[in-house]
């Protein structure tokens, strides 16, 4: 019966391992594109509210 219990204990950890992973990968990459988005958007508001150099200007000259 110990062989049972250890052999069941091994299968658990293994199954369980894929639930833990995707569990810890998940949230991840819903933070990960939503700061990425959050980062282009400022990114875009900064560059069509401060004045400065645009490649506009230099193809004028």
């Amino acid at each position: 019966m110990k062989k049972l219990h250890f052999i069941v204990i091994i299968a658990s950890i293994f199954l369980l391992q894929a639930c833990v992973h995707k569990i810890v990968t998940v949230p991840a990459k819903i933070a990960y594109k939503t700061t990425k988005g959050v980062v282009k958007g400022t990114v875009a508001v900064g560059k069509a509210i401060i004045p400065g150099d645009s490649d506009d200007d230099k193809k004028d000259d």
